[in-house]
């Protein structure tokens, strides 16, 4: 049996480290590609919670190892974050952060710093109570999510020959355990024109006018697109439109759209493409060019790994052993079912699952709508209640994988009426 009470326990004893550390982490920017300082700081926690490793890899992503167990599990944060945006929004500087009101304030706090310091001193409390002896673990800060989720992971899995059975991933949730989203591409839209005088315009083509029609009808396209029960509907929006031509005062020769589009079951990147070139079609302008743009910005440590900016629909299986065992751990934790849902937005998922067949769940602290948001902030008190599902989650595993094998279970038997308070 497993003394989940202990686990509730332990991880309450260390909610002032926990919350510290994490207003450390929120203190240090780290805009995708600047993520070095924090990445080091996180390292330097990992060394200090008596992690048996803490290095950091060629791309620039931190890796804490505990155990060395047959199996291998991963829990994933990313360490960079959006830029603060417009500082007027602003009711305090985000890279000062503060504590007050229950929470933990600061760019970052739910997107995702959160997840990161409760899942790493998460490993303290594996670590101290011998949870998880079956498996090796490891706590991966990943760079770069922000700006193309699923990179990371291209690295770790091609690159540092890392693939676990199940990753974690701990992006906010509100504390609910998740099992997908929908997916995520990029497409750009080019239209050419013929520049001439704007004193004159009749005697040129102008370029913004073709890419105005084509977003007329990119508007018209969402409101067409497929829906599923689950994940919901598939998006497109147009977020940007830029032209080009001589000066100011001459007629733009080229105009190019740049488009959102999230991908719900059933939606591929050959049918989303094909989907923009109709709408092309639509708008008069068949000759549109329209493509997928690539990923190829350096990370910090100068590395460049690219990336079609694609990333697929992914969803766990409400079959899925593993989600049981996530919901069972839960319960055991907290005495209560837990809600099982999806993301909104986007994770570093689309880049393991659907591309790798590495299974997926998602659990973190924080709230997914303060995601990008001002005034971000992240609960104090789901701090520890994360930190504590992802060390019983690791027992709940070890345990089961333990019976599977005949041996005896990680942790000595309690007494059931102590199981699943707090």
């Amino acid at each position: 049996m497993i003394d989940y009470a202990a686990i509730l326990e332990r991880a309450h004893k260390g909610e002032q480290e926990l919350v510290d550390f994490l207003v450390d982490l929120l203190a240090i920017p780290s805009p995708s590609g600047k993520e070095g300082r924090v990445t080091e700081r996180i390292a330097a926690e990992m060394r200090r919670l008596g992690f048996d490793e803490a290095r950091i890899d060629g791309l620039g992503n931190v890796i804490g190892r505990i155990g060395n167990g047959p199996r291998l599990v991963a829990f994933d944060a990313h360490v960079d974050t959006v830029e603060a945006g417009d500082r007027t929004q602003w009711s305090f500087d985000p890279f000062q952060p503060r504590v007050s009101e229950g929470k933990v304030w600061g760019r970052g706090a739910a997107d995702q710093k959160s997840g990161l310091a409760s899942m790493v001193h998460a490993g303290r409390i594996i670590r101290e109570l011998g949870l998880g002896r079956s498996f090796t673990l490891l706590f991966v800060g990943s760079v770069q999510e922000e700006d193309c989720e699923g990179m990371a992971w291209k690295y770790l899995v091609e690159e540092e020959k890392i693939r676990p059975e199940l990753v974690v991933l701990t992006e906010p949730t509100s504390l609910a355990i998740y099992r997908g989203h929908r997916g995520r591409m990029e497409i750009e839209v080019e239209v050419r024109g013929r520049s001439c005088h704007a004193s004159a315009p009749e005697r040129g083509d102008n370029a913004a006018y073709k890419g105005a029609r084509i977003a007329l009808e990119i508007e018209k396209l969402n409101e067409r697109l497929a829906t599923d029960v689950f994940l919901g509907k598939g998006t497109v929006a147009v977020t940007e439109i830029a032209s080009g031509s001589p000066s100011l005062c001459a007629v733009p020769d080229t105009t190019r759209l740049h488009l959102d589009r999230r991908l719900t079951a059933g939606e591929t990147k050959t049918s989303a493409v094909a989907e923009v070139r109709e709408a092309a079609g639509r708008a008069g302008i068949p000759e549109a060019e329209v493509i997928v743009p690539e990923y190829r910005v350096p990370s910090y440590t100068g590395k460049i790994v690219p990336y079609e900016k694609y990333f697929p629909t992914w969803v766990l299986e409400e079959s899925s052993s593993w989600l049981k065992s996530a919901a069972a751990a839960y319960a055991s934790l907290f005495g209560k079912e837990p809600k099982i849902d999806k993301w909104t937005f986007s994770t570093n998922g689309v880049g393991i699952m659907p591309v790798y067949g590495i299974p997926c769940l998602g659990f973190g602290p924080g709230h997914e709508p303060q995601a990008h948001a001002a005034d971000e902030y992240c609960p104090v008190r789901h701090l520890p209640l994360a930190a504590a599902f992802y060390a019983a989650l690791v027992a709940a595993l070890s345990d089961k994988s333990a019976a599977l094998s005949g041996k005896a279970a990680p942790m000595p038997a309690k007494d059931p009426a102590s199981v699943g308070k707090g």
